[in-house]
């Protein structure tokens, strides 16, 4: 019951539990299904194109986009949900999305183009090549800090580099000692 102050009811609200509420259903799964599948393949497609050279690392204006696009996306795919059982079918979709992307890129060529896209060359015998620079939006400014990180000062130091489909910079160097091998008269071989 009741008392003057009210205590009684505090602890009613307190200890109360909606079960239902909690694990019931309140969008069809189909619709959950359908909408989760719909975003995140969406989503996947633009970042694919767009953040494509910023896959690699991720900086403080990535962080942003990813949060505000989660934010923007929840209510496309969730249909405004209350309860935990519609919230891991969600969650259960994307990550099923996510498994049958890499599943089919690895099984059907076709896919693995557009889920793992072939490295860009962006460098070849020391020279920039500046139209795929250009079509990944690279300067050559953050080309050499790239190429500093992993201990390159010059440009004719390397022999190819290449962006790889998750944004990261892979190089291949000069080989100096091969160079010099090279300029001496080969050996004649014994048979």
């Amino acid at each position: 019951m009741f008392q003057a102050d009210g205590t009684e009811k505090k602890l009613d609200n307190i200890f109360s539990f909606d079960w239902g509420k909690t694990f019931g259903l309140d969008t069809p799964i189909l619709e959950i299904i359908v909408r989760g599948s719909i975003t995140y393949l969406a989503l996947f497609a633009m970042l694919r194109f767009v953040l494509k050279r910023e896959a690699g690392a991720v900086g403080i204006t990535d962080l942003l986009v990813i949060v505000l696009i989660a934010d923007a996306a929840q209510n496309a795919m969730a249909a405004d949900y209350k309860s935990i059982t519609d919230g891991l079918i969600l969650v259960a979709t994307i990550i099923f999305w996510s498994f049958a992307l890499d599943w089919l890129g690895y099984h059907v060529p076709a896919i693995e183009r557009f889920v793992r896209p072939p490295p860009l060359s962006l460098v070849k015998d020391g020279q920039m090549i500046r139209l795929n620079m250009r079509k990944e939006l690279i300067t050559e400014n953050e080309l050499m800090s790239m190429l500093r990180q992993q201990g390159i000062e010059k440009l004719d130091e390397v022999k190819k580099a290449y962006m790889e489909g998750d944004g990261r910079i892979s190089i291949v160097k000069k080989d100096k000692d091969k160079d010099k091998d090279d300029s001496r008269t080969p050996e004649r071989q014994i048979s």
